[in-house]
């Protein structure tokens, strides 16, 4: 690495952090105007839109997440694996804790990285609001790891109730989501399909309209808040259709080994609890070497992405707090801001190296999607010459697939996206409709 050159250090490989990596290492790296470095405490990447997919069985990460490594080699910039611990300004040095194999051995060693620009994409966690009982009880959907250990544990589940020789108890198969935005709608329509299809798949004493139910808490007054509420209610009723019992209005103060209390003291009996309520970034960047932070942990940024307090920071995707407009609001955490945001801020180091100033980001809203696995897609698009068009079944399914082959072919180009859509769907016929392993 010639330290010469300019040093760009990427914290994160989200969809945020490994777009702009792709980027700028294919404008910058390339060309050897600048060293781009991406760190990522992961070895691998899926598209976090997909990992309720993941949990469900829907989606076999194997088959969707991408390399590092290979992304690094083909895209001209260098990955490091490592996770984040520290920040020296004064230095300009990025600090990574060891890593540690299964086993716990050390295989990496504590390691220091300079930086000319740096730029923190680390993406968000759950946030239990400290609730009582929710780290010990509950499963996450924050990572791919966290996806698959849930799949696993619902197959188990499954197995062990059809091969006990006992009748199965009520409530033994039950599962509660916390949290109706778009990850707790998804996952519970998946989790319904995919109950199914594992008892067509020989697990035929498991009846699911009799033996499982499917619980959906929301502490508002409706499901999908960020929805125009003519789609929460389609939306609510194709789960009712579905049997999932939703539960509003109904604020968690607990989660016990046998359900979720309520602040009411109602009790909602659940075998697997998952939580989606809410997301924080993560805690080691709260008041991290003097930058300004929110009470989620995000980085408070400018309208240009910079750090208030150092102009050679940036933050983007669900870890800044950009503003949004002049009422205090801001970008909303979403995959479709992390993609706007990098696009932007590739710009705005190209810029800056040639002595250009920063371009501001300004987000556009082009609607939100949700779907509801093999049974419908509800959403709203918005921009054009309509401000907001209502969409559902197979045109909204359409839109929420090609937001996903956006993701791809910045990644890859259009040509190897669309190869890629070509490929899953020739292997549809030889794959099982779920994972089953």
């Amino acid at each position: 690495m010639d330290q010469a050159r300019h040093q760009i250090v990427i914290v994160g490989g989200g969809s945020a952090g490994l777009e702009l990596a792709t980027t700028l290492g294919r404008k910058l790296g390339k060309k050897k105007l600048a060293d781009v470095i991406l760190i990522d405490a992961s070895r691998t990447h899926i598209w976090k839109p997909l990992l309720h997919e993941v949990a469900a069985g829907t989606l076999d990460s194997a088959e969707d997440e991408l390399e590092y490594l290979a992304q690094a080699r083909w895209c001209n910039f260098r990955y490091r694996l490592g996770r984040m611990t520290g920040l020296d300004r004064e230095r300009q040095e990025v600090c990574l804790a060891p890593t540690l194999n299964e086993e716990g051995v050390e295989i990496i060693p504590e390691r220091r990285f300079h930086y000319d620009t740096l730029v923190m994409a680390v993406g968000s966690l759950s946030n239990d609001f400290g609730i009582r009982g929710v780290k010990q009880n509950c499963l996450f959907l924050d990572t791919t790891a966290q996806a698959e250990r849930f799949q696993r544990k619902l197959l188990d589940c499954m197995l062990k109730a059809h091969t006990q020789g006992t009748p199965i108890v009520q409530g033994q198969l039950d599962l509660a989501i916390v949290g109706a935005g778009a990850t707790g709608v998804e996952l519970a329509a998946q989790i319904h399909h995919v109950t199914r299809k594992l008892a067509n798949y020989g697990l035929d004493t498991i009846d699911p309209d009799k033996h499982i139910r499917l619980h959906l808490i929301e502490a508002g007054p409706r499901i999908l808040p960020a929805l125009p509420e003519r789609l929460s209610q389609a939306a609510e009723r194709e789960l009712v259709r579905l049997g999932v019992t939703v539960h509003v209005n109904q604020r968690v103060v607990e989660i016990s080994k046998a359900g979720v209390i309520t602040i009411e003291g109602k009790i909602i009996p659940a075998a697997m609890k998952v939580w989606a309520a809410g997301i924080k970034a993560p805690d080691f960047l709260k008041d991290i070497a003097g930058l300004e932070t929110n009470r989620l942990n995000q980085l408070v940024v400018t309208q240009n992405l910079q750090t208030t307090r150092d102009a050679r920071i940036f933050a983007i995707g669900d870890c800044a707090a950009c503003p949004l407009d002049d009422t205090g609001k801001t970008v909303p955490p979403r995959a479709q801001a992390a993609h706007q945001e990098a696009s932007t801020l590739a710009r705005t180091i190209l810029r800056q190296l040639k002595g250009l100033p920063p371009l501001d980001y300004h987000y556009r809203d082009y609607g939100s999607l949700v779907a509801m696995g093999h049974y419908s897609t509800v959403g709203n698009l918005m921009g054009g010459l309509m401000r907001s068009m209502m969409v559902s079944g197979l045109t909204a399914r359409f839109v929420y697939l090609y937001l996903y082959k956006m993701h791809q072919a910045a990644l890859y180009g259009w040509p190897r996206a669309i190869l890629i859509t070509l490929l899953r769907f020739l292997r549809r016929g030889v794959d099982p409709q779920i994972k089953l392993h």
